[in-house]
């Protein structure tokens, strides 16, 4: 097991120092970087290998690896055309994909900055974070909170809150890439998921508004099945609800060595990514899922998606949870 506690990790390129939190209980540890609020190892007792894709370098944080393990936001996946109308008022944010839309927040996301280490003990640690007003785009001052905690017998746990001072979008996501197998893809993993429907995109990976069924198509995993590189493409928000719900069982991931993973939350949808650019140096395509429980992507664009909007008074309020066994 690894050693529980605080260590230093380096700085970044603008010097500021960045700790790593190494938390344990029962047959898991995992460890979460002040940067970015980054999951940056997962260790499951008796298993050799690590079960999320890290690196021990914070250089590769700060460039192709920047949203691995990260807690993506103020808001996460894409806005069409980087753009979004907050209670009457556009807001216009960092064009950052294909020079025409909104991906992950852009350069100011909360996945490249350094998290204040508020609280810490031997099985949990909180990271805050404040957002000024303007930055990015996005109104008001935001007090974004991250719980990491982790339980016996192997259950990791994620609580995110937000307040704000002015009317303003939220939408954080864990960015995680697994494999479970530690083999260098995914393939023969037996993905399932609890969701009827998925949102369309268009080429740019923009939701069209649209939410077919799965019934009939290769993203149908309701039942469960085995997947392999292309088989099926993903890159895909599966839609698990029209709002935030109690904490429930909405997705299970197991590897063909027999390493099984439960995601749990509270969000309506869960983007599933395969991997196929997301190349940690060394390493090839597909090497890990990344698996994202979130809002559904683009929702200002669509009112009758599930809303992203957090008004003062009110808190944004995200639980997720990994429940791993053998």
């Amino acid at each position: 097991m690894a050693q529980i506690g605080i260590a230093p990790f380096g700085r970044t390129e603008a010097g500021a120092a960045v700790s790593k939190i190494t938390l344990g209980s029962g047959r898991l540890t995992a460890s979460i970087l002040t940067y970015g609020s980054i999951l940056q190892s997962v260790r499951l007792d008796g298993v050799a290998h690590d079960l999320t894709l890290g690196s021990d370098r914070l250089e590769d944080y700060e460039g192709p690896m920047q949203y691995h393990g990260a807690l993506v936001g103020p808001v996460a996946n894409r806005i069409n055309g980087a753009r979004a109308v907050i209670d009457g008022r556009e807001h216009r944010f960092d064009a950052n994909q294909n020079g025409r839309h909104l991906l992950h927040s852009g350069d100011l996301g909360t996945h490249a900055r350094v998290w204040r280490l508020a609280e810490v003990t031997d099985t949990a640690c909180t990271l805050t974070l404040m957002l000024a007003d303007g930055e990015g785009g996005f109104p008001g001052n935001r007090r974004v909170s991250a719980r990491w905690s982790v339980e016996r017998p192997a259950t990791l746990r994620l609580e995110v809150t937000v307040t704000t001072s002015a009317a303003t979008i939220v939408n954080f996501c864990n960015h995680s890439y697994w494999n479970l197998d530690g083999t260098p893809t995914w393939e023969g993993h037996r993905l399932k998921i609890a969701a009827d429907a998925v949102t369309a995109v268009d080429a740019e990976l923009i939701p069209t508004g649209q939410s077919p069924a799965v019934k009939g198509t290769p993203l149908d995993m309701r039942a469960g099945r085995t997947i392999g590189p292309g088989n099926p493409a993903m890159d895909t928000n599966w839609c698990l609800g029209q709002g935030r719900e109690s904490l429930r069982d909405v997705l299970w991931l197991t590897g063909a060595r027999g390493v099984a993973m439960t995601i749990a939350t509270t969000e309506p949808g869960v983007q599933v990514y395969d991997g196929r650019a997301a190349i940690r140096p060394g390493h090839g395509a597909y090497e890990g899922l990344a698996i994202e429980p979130q809002f559904w992507p683009d929702a200002p664009s669509h009112p009758h998606f599930p809303q992203i909007t957090l008004r003062p008074g009110e808190t944004y309020a995200h639980h997720s949870e990994w429940r791993f066994e053998v």
